[in-house]
């Protein structure tokens, strides 16, 4: 290959379809969190304290959980699967702190109401796949997903952990 020419990446090659733009004042304790459209200002606290606002893990569990199901829907329509009205994603997120350091691990527990299980469980592959933020967590933190099929949980559909090859449990 040419010395001066160079190859570009997928990411320098990329159509930025937004970009979230916030500004944060006194952090975790005490703070304010805006976004420069306004439409979001919520005031900041650290967690399990009486404090007035939300936490950093909170907002991280709501954003993956609302991208996890949009990516379950383009997924679905690929595969032709109509999801359930009742789909629901409850996300867990632990801040943990271990050897002098902190650090997160999470799971998503997706009810897939009257879905075949190995429908439910290749859509949650499929969607753990796709979705931006499975993509910004895989080999960082230890994340498992677990199915939720009319009210019985199925523990757990796969379990990623942080330096690991994923590892589908049955």
């Amino acid at each position: 290959m040419n010395q001066f020419l160079k190859e570009t990446t997928p990411a320098q090659r990329a159509k930025v379809l937004f970009t979230a733009k916030t500004h944060t004042t006194g952090g975790r304790e005490n703070g304010v969190s805006r976004s420069s459209d306004g439409r979001l200002d919520i005031r900041l606290s650290v967690p399990g304290t009486s404090g007035a606002g939300t936490n950093p893990e909170q907002l991280f569990a709501a954003g993956w959980s609302a991208c996890f199901e949009g990516a379950m829907g383009i997924v679905a329509r690929k595969m032709r699967v109509n999801l359930p009205a009742d789909l629901a994603i409850d996300a867990e997120v632990d801040l943990n702190l271990a050897d002098g350091g902190f650090f997160l691990r999470a799971r998503l527990n997706v009810s897939l109401p009257n879905v075949d299980r190995e429908v439910a469980r290749a859509l949650v592959d499929a969607a753990h796949q796709t979705c931006p933020y499975s993509k910004a967590t895989r080999g960082n933190i230890d994340v498992a997903i677990n199915l939720i099929l009319d009210g019985h949980t199925v523990l757990p559909a796969s379990v990623h952990l942080a330096g690991h090859h994923d590892q589908a449990a049955e």
